[in-house]
């Protein structure tokens, strides 16, 4: 198997081995082949053409070296990068631990860890679709099973990894294993992504109130699922949703915060974390419960059964 090789390197704290343990105690990614303490290994379909890339990554002094599985453009380079918050220069985050001790602890305990992100916002899309009401596992399970059906395989280091499908591989899918509602979401979400909604190019072109309450108008997705999708899925690293109750529970005891404190609260708080509100979330999230819980049990929308 032929794979073509390049370097991502990080300007400000990263630490790759870090992000590999949060990626092996992730739901999301339980299917992914085990990493042996070194490699991320994953396949996906590209957002710049929607076909099917495998991808290795191991860590660099500075960064990352990357193997994949066909020529990358700057598009799938700037994918990967995405993927690991290594398309944002960091060194200003560690400066806001500074002038805020209680997030200066967490980077002190974490040093180097930044969010990892969904393969792409049509995956992360659908994943907030599938683990509605329903357990971490199960919903991997499903996905896992929408992948073998509908996606192609692809050979990563001698592994076959089952790459989540394009959009247009669920316009017309049935038998996901999914309810009827989200079945139909899922064909709404894949509608959206083929008009370009759900791509990093277009969310991260937006200011975050404009990309949540875009993604807020999506099939299926509330505001835990479009904070999920801005943050986790584009990759924005400034963004604050403002209606999330873990996060709000974490903040809480850490800050010291009444339990009746409303949200204008919190988002104050997070205003601190400019320009990185959304990694100052990741870490208190990642840190509170060794792996972020994207289940959804909470989310509401005007399409949603109750």
């Amino acid at each position: 198997m032929t794979t073509h090789g390049f370097t991502i390197t990080a300007e400000g704290p990263f630490d790759f081995a870090d992000s590999l343990r949060f990626v092996e105690d992730w739901p999301a990614t339980s299917a992914l082949p085990p990493s042996d303490g070194r490699a991320l290994r994953f396949a996906y379909c590209a957002e710049s053409d929607w076909r099917p890339i495998g991808v290795s990554v191991t860590g660099a002094p500075g960064g990352v070296e990357v193997a994949t599985t066909r020529a990358a453009g700057p598009g799938i380079r700037g994918e990967v990068a995405r993927i690991l918050s290594l398309d944002v220069d960091g060194a200003g985050f560690a400066k806001l631990g500074e002038a805020d001790p209680v997030l200066g602890d967490l980077q002190r305990l974490r040093p180097g860890l930044r969010p990892v992100c969904f393969w792409s916002p049509w995956e992360a899309a659908c994943w907030a679709v599938i683990v509605q009401r329903s357990s971490m596992l199960v919903a991997s399970r499903i996905k896992q099973r929408i992948a073998e059906r509908y996606g192609a395989r692809v050979e990563v280091d001698g592994q076959p990894i089952a790459a989540f499908p394009p959009p247009v591989s669920l316009l017309d899918a049935g038998g996901l294993g999914l309810p009827a509602q989200k079945e139909e979401w899922v064909r709404g979400l894949a509608r959206a992504a083929l008009d370009g909604l759900l791509t990093t190019e277009h969310l991260r072109s937006l200011t975050p109130e404009e990309a949540l309450a875009e993604l807020r108008g999506l099939p299926g997705v509330g505001p835990f699922s479009a904070g999920l999708i801005l943050i986790r899925g584009a990759g924005a690293p400034d963004a604050f949703p403002g209606d999330e109750p873990r996060l709000f529970a974490i903040l809480r005891e850490a800050y010291g915060l009444a339990e009746d404190a409303p949200p204008s609260a919190y988002r104050r708080l997070a205003d601190s974390w400019r320009p990185y509100r959304s990694w100052a979330s990741f870490l208190f999230r990642a840190t509170a419960y060794g792996v972020m819980n994207d289940g959804e049990p909470r989310d509401r929308t005007p399409t949603q059964a109750s």
